[in-house]
């Protein structure tokens, strides 16, 4: 998985936060590292579909073979 590194900084930042005492961020943060989780697994594979499924809309990933 060539974009796993955005886990990492998100992960990175979440930590951040928290140990800031940034609880809201801390929790978006989460979340988007959980939306990136679900476009950058496998199962998304190369079709370019994002967390609409459909490949169209909001969450779309574009990916090159």
């Amino acid at each position: 998985m060539r974009h796993e590194w955005i886990i990492d900084v998100l992960t990175d930042l979440g930590g951040y936060a928290r140990a800031n005492a940034l609880e809201a961020l801390a929790e978006q943060l989460e979340g988007a590292r959980a939306v990136a989780e679900v476009e950058l697994a496998p199962s998304a594979g190369e079709r370019g579909f994002g967390t609409s499924g459909q490949g169209t809309g909001s969450g779309r990933v574009y990916r090159s073979a």
